[in-house]
């Protein structure tokens, strides 16, 4: 099950956030050979091709041992958020198994609310 967390993000900033994964026992997620996903949209019931839907850019940062993901936008994108509502958001994790099946793990989701910019 994925942790929740609520986010906030500052319309035409450029944005980053920095996931530390654990494993169960708490120690750091070994994220070797594995790939992150991350998009935000207006409602779950959005389509993945719909307007609204913004990926995020990731980064699984080196040493893979550490466990650290970062998703980031770029003010070019947060400038373009609506700023009326919220969006949900989720984190993904995959890796293929040894008989080439793709495992996928959703380790964040939550709401994320866009503050207004007033220097534009």
């Amino acid at each position: 099950m994925a942790d929740y967390e609520d986010l906030t993000i500052d319309q035409g900033t450029d944005v980053a956030i920095e996931l530390h994964l654990v494993d169960a026992d708490g120690s750091k997620k070994n994220l070797t050979g594995y790939t992150a996903t991350a998009k935000m949209k207006r409602s779950y019931a959005d389509s993945s091709d719909d307007a609204s839907t913004v990926a995020f850019t990731t980064l699984i940062s080196q040493p893979f041992t550490d466990g650290i993901v970062t998703l980031s936008l770029d003010n070019s994108v947060t400038d373009t958020l609506n700023t009326r509502g919220r969006y949900v958001y989720d984190v993904e994790i995959s890796f293929a198994d040894s008989d080439d099946n793709t495992i996928i793990e959703r380790v964040l989701e939550g709401k994320i609310k866009v503050t207004p910019s007033v220097t534009k």
